[in-house]
């Protein structure tokens, strides 16, 4: 009974042993391996593809979508009430500044016109009647004074003439005040009396009518509807809005093209006339004009486009390929090609181009960057080129 619980403690112990033993010889397995994995590594030099770091130009194409609009449009409204007695334009129509487009007619219009006229009549009348009365007054006190100063007259009649004087060149200036009164109702009423023939503000084209003969028009209504739309198309405006990220640089006179899906093949080329100084708030992007002469007519008003702006740049700027780019915790890097080893540099890049970004630190031009580079790829490791891909690899725009 005693020896029992020294067989047991003795077993156990074998087996502690033996287990201690087991574990040291994996652990001993494993190092050897990792050893052996390691070496192999560091004697096996990997061979990679290559790819040059060009320096880009002076400007950078930047292409946005655009929209077309004509040089001058307006809506053209009646500035005199009455009915559309002719209409010698429709829709589509060309025409020339000054071109006749309504006729109105608005017969008591006619009649206070006749009115005011008769009216100024008479207030010429008047004032030559108060005229002619300043003249008598005058006249008399011219005669009197010397009388009077003499004591041929009394000293009253000397007053009276005096103060007759002053009321008759009185009156003479209120009826030429009231002449001038009427002759400016009169201009107002020949000028509305113009507004029956509408013309056009500028050369342009008709896109819209409202009226027809017969129609009711009103002057100067807060709810009148517009009698015609005329836009000026021989030069369209293009209204582009720059992102923020690529507004800098973005000045009046620099180069643009303009193309339309419709249009295939081609190219309307014009400059950027005039850009707003401030983005807009709501989506952080700059308004920008462009100027296309549009002789022929081939542009449309309201037309989706595409305009490719050459911008100046700011700061120089380096291309690498997008497959030359390592992630990971240290940030954005690339493995430049160094005497047989890898380098890695960490780069920031400015934007991304698809197969190429556009970076301004870490490299230089000249630099030879690792194309795909592997996860396991260290600073400093050893690497050959493959010679097939020393020259710049299919597809790395030029």
């Amino acid at each position: 009974m005693t020896r029992a619980p020294a067989l047991v403690a003795a077993t156990l112990l074998v087996v502690l042993a033996s287990a201690i033993g087991v574990g040291a010889w994996q652990l001993h397995e494993r190092d050897g391996e990792a050893k052996a994995a390691t070496g192999l590594r560091l004697a096996t030099v990997p061979t990679v593809r290559v790819a040059d770091v060009r320096a880009v130009g002076e400007e950078r194409s930047v292409r946005l979508p655009a929209a077309t609009t004509a040089f001058a449009a307006a809506n053209v409204f009646a500035r005199a009430s009455g009915y559309i007695d002719k209409r010698n334009v429709d829709i589509g129509d060309r025409v020339k500044a000054g071109d006749l487009l309504a006729t109105i007619v608005a017969p008591e219009l006619d009649h206070q016109i006749s009115q005011a006229e008769a009216t100024l009549v008479q207030l010429q009348a008047a004032l030559h009647q108060a005229e002619a009365n300043q003249e008598l007054a005058r006249v008399t006190w011219d005669r009197d004074n010397p009388l009077v100063r003499d004591g041929w007259l009394p000293q009253q009649r000397g007053t009276v003439d005096v103060q007759t004087l002053k009321a008759s060149e009185a009156a003479v200036g209120v009826a030429k005040a009231n002449v001038a009164a009427q002759e400016a109702q009169l201009k107002v009423l020949r000028q509305e009396k113009a507004y029956q023939r509408v013309v056009a503000p500028f050369d342009g084209i008709v896109t819209q009518r409202n009226v027809d003969i017969g129609s009711l028009v009103q002057a100067d209504a807060v709810n009148a509807t517009f009698m015609f739309t005329l836009q000026q198309s021989s030069v369209i405006r293009t209204q582009i809005f720059v992102p923020q990220d690529a507004a800098v640089g973005v000045r009046p006179g620099i180069k643009a093209v303009i193309t339309v899906p419709e249009l295939p093949g081609r190219r309307f080329a014009g400059t950027v006339t005039r850009i707003a100084d401030a983005l807009q708030p709501g989506t952080r992007t700059l308004p920008v004009e462009v100027d296309i002469a549009n002789t022929d007519g081939a542009l449309q008003p309201g037309t989706y486009a595409t305009a490719e702006l050459q911008v100046p740049r700011e700061r120089p700027a380096l291309l690498i390929p997008a497959g030359a780019l390592i992630f990971n915790q240290d940030g954005q890097q690339v493995a430049v090609l160094e005497d047989g080893t890898a380098r890695l540099h960490r780069i920031t890049v400015f934007r991304d181009l698809g197969t190429e970004v556009e970076v301004r630190e870490g490299v230089k031009p000249g630099d030879r960057v690792i194309l795909n580079p592997a996860v396991d790829l260290r600073d400093g490791d050893r690497v050959k080129v493959a010679p097939a891909t020393t020259l710049r690899p299919p597809g790395f725009a030029g």
